[in-house]
């Protein structure tokens, strides 16, 4: 995911989420159990069809990078625990090395994420670029072969606010995507049903002119295993719109469009001189027009339920009830557990890494009738749906 920012259950109908279920249709949870099918289950691939396994609860929770609140990020480990903790789906972010690989970073930007200051081979690769027009200086993985960047280890990004989670840097190195593929592969046979994947394309535009254009590697690796079909258990993702456009060409599983601040502007848009804004694009025509590509949007918290300039939550919008009417899904992103990211009343004491009220802030959330969520603590976030759905 992208920008910074802060079992008996209902089901949704896995990706697009959705086919050919009618409102109103009944659906069958994991137990076997039926449940009335809402708006989301009636948005479907349209003519993609209808997926033919597994379905997601509503709201599901989508482990944001695995357990990125517990684990270093976009790590075999961190991914693991999210599965094993019960997160529904577990996200990937793409960017690719030199010599065309897809692996699994935040960023393409590494300095942050890997050891790679500490390697005095590569001290002559650290560089000064600009990426979707903003200067960074460090490494980035387009300059690393697949071999190279292997020899790297995976660190915590935020030490200071999660120094917990410094006591498993070096532990596992940067993950391919196809190591990501076997794995989930491997577990799905294991549990006895497949792992969904959220699954991101990073600065799509920006590789496209480096000649290391993600759609097409990363529909190849779909297609391999068996994950580009309507049914598949995965979502593809993208804040640039014209990347899911591409991949809807290449593929069937459902594309989700990232949508960040209401002022900024995808930077696909940028490049071709589009003028609108996300604040155009959560209006009914831009959803209608999104519709026409993809199965969802994932909206920054903020799209949901704004912050007043206190930093409290204010009203909600009606983004999801607009969302809804298109028949597409929404997963928005991120809660997190820390003071520092949850919204002002849902703080609690002075210390800003420490755990505030999140199961309040998750209740004000689902309350708007979202799909799923995206939350570093998968934990947190599973039980916070199970009260909610206990409730409703």
């Amino acid at each position: 995911m992208g920008q910074e920012q802060q079992p008996g259950r209902r089901t949704l109908l896995g990706a697009a989420v959705l086919g050919a279920a009618a409102t109103g249709a009944v659906a069958l949870g994991p137990a076997g159990t039926a449940h009335a099918a809402g708006p989301a289950q009636a948005a479907a691939g349209k003519d993609r069809g209808s997926p033919d396994h597994g379905r997601l609860p509503v709201p599901a929770v989508v482990a944001h990078r695995g357990t990125s609140g517990y684990r270093p990020e976009h790590t075999l480990g961190s991914y693991q625990l999210a599965l094993d903790m019960g997160a529904d789906v577990i996200e990937q972010d793409l960017v690719p090395t030199k010599d065309g690989h897809l692996v699994c970073r935040h960023e393409n930007d590494i300095t942050a994420t890997t050891d790679v200051s500490e390697h005095p081979e590569f001290a002559g690769r650290k560089t000064t670029k600009k990426v979707d027009g903003a200067e960074l200086t460090g490494w980035f993985t387009e300059d690393f072969t697949l071999k190279e960047l292997k020899t790297l280890r995976a660190k915590e990004r935020i030490p200071k606010q999660r120094q917990h989670n410094t006591l498993y840097d070096g532990r596992w190195d940067v993950p391919t995507f196809e190591e990501v593929l076997d794995w989930a592969e491997e577990q799905g046979k294991r549990r006895g049903r497949r792992v969904w994947l959220h699954i991101e394309t990073k600065h799509p535009t920006y590789f496209r002119k480096l000649g290391l254009g993600l759609e097409k590697p990363l529909a190849r690796l779909l297609r391999r295993y068996g994950r580009h079909r309507a049914g598949s258990p995965n979502f593809v993702q993208s804040f640039e719109p014209s990347s899911i456009q591409k991949l809807a060409e290449l593929l069937d599983c459902p594309g989700v469009v990232l949508l960040s601040g209401l002022a900024s502007r995808p930077w696909d848009f940028v490049e071709a001189g589009d003028p609108r804004t996300v604040a155009d694009l959560v209006k009914p025509d831009g959803l209608k027009w999104i519709a026409r590509f993809a199965r969802g949007i994932g909206p920054t918290l903020d799209l949901v339920i704004p912050r007043k300039p206190d930093g409290t939550l204010g009203e909600a919008t009606t983004l999801v009830r607009d969302a809804h009417a298109q028949k597409l899904v929404l997963h928005p992103y991120t809660m997190r557990n820390e003071n520092s990211f949850l919204p002002v009343d849902f703080r609690k004491g002075s210390d800003p890494n420490a755990y505030g009220d999140a199961f309040g802030a998750f209740r004000r959330y689902f309350e708007t009738g979202i799909d799923g969520i995206f939350s570093d603590n998968c934990d947190t976030a599973l039980l916070a749906a199970e009260d909610f759905r206990a409730k409703k």
